[in-house]
């Protein structure tokens, strides 16, 4: 009876929350990632904070159980990549995986790079990728692209905070780091770079170093996880819940007060209640109650965590 109960409780997934900041491996799609962290946690529900095409590596914060509550937050955050971009040819997929499409002799400067890094920053209109995951009429643009079809994307403004040249390794390359807001496109920002300097280009290479909070330097391989084996050692590197929403201000509760907000009440605060329209964490000690919207006088349950 015990047995199967275990058994019983595999299938349907073990309440585990929190997150893994995994460095997903080169080759891999996110889709993957998550399904192979998931099943060696044994975990209800997962998903991720923002996807990383199979050719790109680094962060991919992963969310297990209660933590996929906080996954838009994740993806509506700072991001922070290494590139390099490969002049001279363009490629159907703007990364090494698309067939070349154009090709050019001009290798630019190091100067004539440096010089217009600047027209790069801020805020920049940017047209995505053939080859990505946005939709068109129901359908995902890279499933149009490969059925040979013309996909046409609309140009949308996107928010770069950084840019800078790292280093030329020869003529053909140059590195960069840059830091950017939601919704941009690196090999969409490679191609433009190309281009405004009189060639073509494609991104050889693409690392995620952070998204939101969560930084490369946290970060485990996906083989180190696997060794870990069982679930002690595993639970030992999930972050806590709550990590996605450290940019949000906290609000501690009595027990009473967590309570309410429990049960989707809310709390009436006789002082320092928030101004109206603020977005709080509420806690309960070192616990996560809930995220809480003020009206001035009380707060309001918008997401409850069940930890």
């Amino acid at each position: 009876m015990e047995r199967r109960a275990r058994m019983s409780r595999r299938k349907k997934g073990e309440k585990i929350d929190g997150w893994v900041v995994l460095d997903k491996p080169l080759g891999m799609t996110s889709t993957q990632a998550v399904g192979r962290v998931r099943w060696l946690f044994g975990a209800q529900k997962a998903g991720h904070g923002g996807t990383l095409d199979p050719l790109a590596t680094g962060v991919l914060p992963i969310a297990l159980g209660e933590a996929t509550k906080t996954v838009p937050f994740v993806m509506d955050g700072r991001k922070e990549y290494r590139f390099t971009l490969r002049f001279g040819e363009a490629r159907s997929t703007e990364d090494a995986e698309g067939a070349v499409t154009a090709s050019s002799d001009v290798r630019p400067s190091d100067a004539a790079i440096m010089a217009l890094l600047g027209r790069f920053i801020g805020e920049v209109e940017q047209t995505p990728p053939a080859f990505s995951a946005l939709k068109i009429e129901g359908q995902r643009a890279y499933d149009l692209a490969r059925a040979g079809q013309t996909v046409e994307l609309k140009p949308r403004k996107v928010v770069i905070e950084r840019l800078e040249l790292l280093e030329r390794p020869d003529p053909d390359h140059a590195d960069f780091v840059v830091a950017c807001g939601k919704g941009t496109y690196i090999r969409s920002l490679g191609r433009d770079l190309a281009l405004a300097l009189g060639t073509v280009g494609h991104l050889s290479a693409l690392r995620r170093t952070a998204a939101g909070p969560f930084r490369e330097e946290a970060a485990i391989s996906l083989s180190k996880l696997e060794a870990l084996g069982h679930i002690p050692a595993l639970l030992g590197v999930l972050a806590p819940v709550a990590t996605a929403l450290d940019d949000i201000p906290a609000l501690a509760m009595t027990e009473a007060q967590a309570d309410r907000l429990r049960q989707g009440q809310p709390v009436f605060l006789t002082r320092d209640a928030p101004p109206s329209g603020a977005l709080c964490r509420a806690e309960n000690g070192s616990r996560l109650i809930a995220l809480v919207r003020s009206d001035g006088a009380s707060i309001q349950p918008v997401r409850v965590f069940n930890l």
